[in-house]
């Protein structure tokens, strides 16, 4: 967990320093976007590989090598800043799809090591602190990207990050994983095809194990655009809030996501994880559609100010942040627990794909609506969606999935 801590923090704060050192150096917002977008592609290519590499070799071994070529890669580019006092946006392009395709494959790798090394029983509890690390990484990284980018620059970012990769790997060299990867005796395209195929069998033929990833997959594609697009409509175009109201909102849904597994945890332990799910997307599903009355003129005329439907808001995304946290922990957890180990790392690179290409569609998509109707329309509409996915959730376990409490489902294709 303190690799984890120490290389999560050090990536996020390397992001955010790049972000700005492209604004600055290019002034272009559309390169400043091709920055980030361009991650996309080796991350459809190279999942399906990904997974079976999880699966095939020494998991232990994988991140502890992964975390060090990631050191490597940005100790070159640190190098190469103080020598050539810069880096060329080839240079950064290059820089940001090795990160890419090494966190890809180090992100298969993982997937399976909490519950390998973590009982059933515990499984909540160690994702609801590793979801509590992400978040507090969140909130404090562009705090502190902001300060090392002002005072020391990028150069020092980029060593410091190399240093914090090479720190967790170090660390990880301490954890004891089980062994049970399964890799063929000879790799070949034909042992790769097989164990893809039997990857994507297990999901196919277990109807929970494929709502868990369909569930994930829908709520990316609602909830990427609802904060980035919808909730942000709202503050500045709607209510015509400030900067810092804006930044009061954000602060507000990090903050909401790091207390939720402090809070909720205990709570959320007492039920099955599939009634969580269920109970709890359920429940955010009519959050967000409430949420879609403020910005309709009939509640803001109720008022002579924005402050009501502002903190209306503010409290509203509170209880949203911490009920999705809660729910989200859920579904990870259930995704370990139901899906053979052996199987993990392509379960987990699936679902990721799925979150993945789901992401700029739903951004797309929201943001037509939102031009064509209404801020209101495309927020209810969103929360209609997540209903239909609790929905459609909540038919395949009722079709012969088997309960969380039993034993890992075993499938032979």
């Amino acid at each position: 967990m303190a690799g984890k801590i120490v290389s999560l923090t050090g990536s996020e704060i390397q992001q955010f320093a790049l972000s700005l050192y492209v604004l600055a150096t290019t002034g272009s917002a559309t390169v400043f976007a091709s920055v980030l977008a361009i991650t996309i592609f080796p991350r459809l290519i190279l999942s399906p590989f990904a997974g079976v590499f999880g699966d095939w070799f020494d998991r232990k071994r994988s991140i502890v090598i992964l975390d060090f070529i990631n050191g490597m890669i940005i100790g070159v580019f640190g190098i190469l800043f103080i020598l050539k006092d810069g880096l060329t946006l080839p240079m950064i392009y290059f820089l940001v799809i090795a990160l890419e395709i090494t966190e890809i494959f180090f992100n298969s790798a993982m997937s399976p090591v909490v519950p390998c090394i973590v009982d059933k029983e515990e499984l909540f509890d160690a994702n609801s602190i590793s979801t509590m690390v992400a978040s507090c990484s969140r909130v404090l990284s562009p705090i502190l990207a902001a300060l090392l980018y002002g005072s020391l620059g990028i150069k020092v970012i980029l060593i410091v990050n190399a240093l914090s990769f090479m720190i967790s790997a170090i660390s990880e060299m301490f954890i004891d994983i089980p062994k049970n990867h399964k890799k063929p005796q000879i790799i070949s395209l034909t042992a790769f095809k097989s164990d893809l195929m039997d990857g994507i069998h297990i999901i196919r033929k277990n109807p929970l194990i494929s709502s868990i990833i369909g569930l994930g997959t829908i709520l990316n594609f609602v909830l990427a655009p609802l904060y980035s697009i919808g909730i942000l409509y709202i503050i500045r175009e709607v209510l015509k809030g400030t900067e810092l109201q804006y930044g009061l909102f954000s602060a507000v849904v990090s903050t909401s996501m790091i207390v939720s597994p402090i809070l909720c945890s205990g709570i959320a332990k007492r039920f099955d994880l599939k009634r969580l799910i269920t109970t709890s997307f359920t429940l955010y599903s009519f959050l967000v559609m409430l949420l879609a009355i403020i910005p309709t003129q009939g509640f803001l005329r109720l008022f002579t100010t924005n402050l009501v439907p502002y903190l209306s808001l503010i409290i509203l995304t509170f209880i949203m942040g911490m009920i999705v946290t809660v729910a989200n922990i859920g579904l990870s957890t259930l995704l370990q627990t139901i899906v053979p180990n052996e199987f993990m790392g392509r379960a987990g690179t699936a679902m990721n794909m799925g979150m993945t290409i789901s992401i700029p569609i739903g951004l797309m998509s929201f943001g037509i609506v939102l031009d064509a109707l209404s801020p209101s329309f495309a927020i209810m509409l969103a929360g209609l969606i997540i209903f239909l996915g609790v929905g459609i959730f909540s038919m395949a376990q009722r079709r012969g999935a088997s309960k969380v409490e039993g034993e890992a489902i075993t499938i032979n294709p």
